[in-house]
């Protein structure tokens, strides 16, 4: 992994600019949502992810060093995390948290502590 989880690994095939809205997002072990906001700003980088009915419309925010791979012909990003470290990480609100560095250092942490 790159040494900051707020960047995408030189080879998750990840193409700065690209859209990734609607992707769908694949944890190790399933499906655990779709891609609903992400950004590519350096250090700062992160999936905003819609999980939908899988726990209860929960959205969550994935720093861009967890993404393993990008695969733009399925329309998949795969992430180097279970669906329980996902659904226990730290509650995400769209409206406060985005920008919040506070907020970013606790998921930095959680995740960093998750690491393969």
């Amino acid at each position: 992994m790159s040494d900051s989880i707020w960047g995408y690994q030189p080879t998750a095939g990840h193409t700065a600019g690209a859209d990734l809205i609607g992707y769908k997002v694949e944890a190790t072990d399933g499906s655990i949502g779709k891609v609903d906001k992400h950004s590519d700003d350096v250090n700062a980088a992160y999936l905003v992810v819609d999980t939908g009915v899988w726990i209860f419309g929960k959205h969550v925010l994935l720093p861009a060093g967890t993404v393993r791979t990008v695969d733009e012909a399925e329309r998949k990003v795969f992430v180097d995390l279970t669906k329980d470290q996902i659904k226990n990480s730290p509650e995400f609100d769209r409206d406060k948290h985005v920008g919040d560095a506070g907020y970013h250092e606790q998921v930095g942490s959680y995740y960093s502590h998750r690491r393969p």
